[in-house]
């Protein structure tokens, strides 16, 4: 029991291309492997070094909890989520340059600082040396000023030795006689175990965040220590943490409008792919079952930004302004906007079909990337059809969940109700619009055929 709740504690502490064509095509970024297998041998080093270096004093606890972390880090660097496509990562590598030159403390850290193709907005630091800049955040970010607060934040949990000390406190916890008092108690109850399990870890929990809360401070007071040097516009901070307080209520899109994109001449629209039902969904909608605010403020991916504003404040307000691009802006903003593509493909590589299906839609929506998208589109409708006949749709889409966007919500509504010959419709014409322009994609017409051949 007790080897869980320290892996409970330690979660709560811390591409393929696609066809070629002329013009507008996207091409995919170039991952170099043997850059992602270095940076997955430098971890495991670092790994095994840390836990060779164990006293006996809890050390078969540290032991898990470290094998639970590099769990996580191995994860990312055996995967395709981690991005180390040569210019990607000169470019972030760069930026990392421009920090550490001018605060020489950081120059001896062992840091693999990578960027990801996780599409939720964030960045972080697993506590060993990998910090990680997701593309979901990536994509929200307004200028290099930003990015590098960003980092310097995460290089601050590192350099602060945050989730280390975590580790470190909660597995005294966990050994304390109190707490192993409690634990004996509660094996041998037999009514009740987890109301009794919930007031025992409820207090260590809330200790826990409390203790994040400080940490994230702490890692704000020397982000701007070391931003500050670097020559960016510290404001920034401002900006970015003004950014992070709405992340999860807004989109890089405008909302997505399924019966625009799905109507066609031969095949229309129908509306209730995605009206609300009372019986079955009305504790979704958002009119007849809002989130209340704490709901809202205990899904945030990034709470207190105006405390964390106000607690920098004064000190921003003081410097003369500094720039928002230094190194690369057109890097920086062809990163913004390739991401998009290369988390649809993420998710698609992932098993996840109707998320790769949002973000093409919305891609589509708003021209971007276009005849990716509609490859993308018209892939994930053939592949939903095989789902639906062979009963395996469920395993490669979500449910409707009250934290999710309301379009993306309407867009899972849709796809459960979606009849097999709906969905091979909805594939047919789909195709058939967009046939023409898409004549020379490698790929497309192949979906197509799949199309045809289902409707006919």
């Amino acid at each position: 029991m007790k080897e869980f709740f320290l892996l409970l504690f330690f979660y709560t502490t811390t591409l393929a291309g696609f066809g070629q064509q002329s013009k507008p095509n996207y091409i995919f970024q170039k991952d170099d492997t043997l850059l992602r297998n270095s940076y997955y041998e430098q971890a495991l080093k670092n790994k095994n070094d840390l836990i060779a270096s164990l006293g006996s004093e809890y050390k078969k606890d540290y032991k898990e909890s470290y094998e639970a972390r590099f769990k996580e880090v191995s994860s990312l660097f055996q995967s395709s989520r981690s991005v180390t496509d040569p210019q990607a990562n000169n470019y972030l590598q760069s930026l990392l340059k421009k920090i550490t030159d001018a605060n020489p403390e950081l120059r001896s850290k062992d840091i693999r600082l990578v960027f990801s193709r996780d599409w939720w907005p964030n960045a972080y630091s697993m506590g060993e040396g990998t910090l990680v800049v997701n593309g979901g955040l990536m994509i929200y970010l307004n200028n290099e000023a930003e990015l590098i607060f960003v980092l310097c934040h995460e290089l601050a949990h590192f350099f602060l030795d945050h989730s280390n000390k975590s580790i470190k406190k909660n597995i005294e916890i966990v050994n304390s006689e109190e707490f192993k008092k409690e634990i004996k108690k509660l094996e041998k109850e037999e009514f009740r175990v987890n109301r009794k399990a919930d007031s025992l870890f409820k207090p260590i929990i809330l200790n826990s965040r409390s203790h994040r809360r400080e940490n994230e401070a702490e890692a704000d007071k020397y982000a701007f220590i070391f931003m500050k040097k670097t020559g960016y516009d510290c404001y920034a901070i401002n900006t970015c943490l003004e950014m992070l307080k709405h992340v999860d209520d807004t989109s890089a899109f405008k909302p997505l409008d399924l019966s625009q994109v799905f109507n066609f001449t031969e095949y229309l629209f129908k509306k209730r792919w995605i009206q609300k039902e009372s019986v079955i969904f009305s504790e979704l909608s958002e009119n007849d079952s809002p989130l209340t605010q704490k709901e809202k403020d205990s899904l945030k991916t990034h709470p207190d930004c105006d405390k964390r504003i106000q607690f920098l404040k004064d000190s921003i307000s003081q410097l003369t302004p500094g720039q928002k691009f230094i190194v690369n802006e057109k890097m920086f903003n062809q990163l913004k906007k390739d991401f998009n593509v290369e988390i649809a493909e993420q998710e698609y590589q992932g098993g996840n079909l109707t998320r790769n299906l949002y973000y093409s839609l919305l891609m589509l929506q708003d021209n971007e990337y276009k005849p990716y998208a509609l490859f993308s589109i018209a892939r994930a409708l053939n592949d939903m059809y095989e789902g639906r006949e062979n009963h395996s749709l469920g395993l490669k889409t979500e449910g409707e969940t009250r934290g999710f966007p309301q379009d993306y919500n309407l867009l899972l509504r849709m796809v459960s109700r979606l009849k097999l010959d709906e969905i091979a419709a909805l594939s047919y014409y789909f195709c058939k619009e967009h046939r023409s322009e898409m004549s020379v994609y490698i790929g497309f017409e192949e979906e197509y055929s799949k199309a045809k051949m289902r409707i006919q």
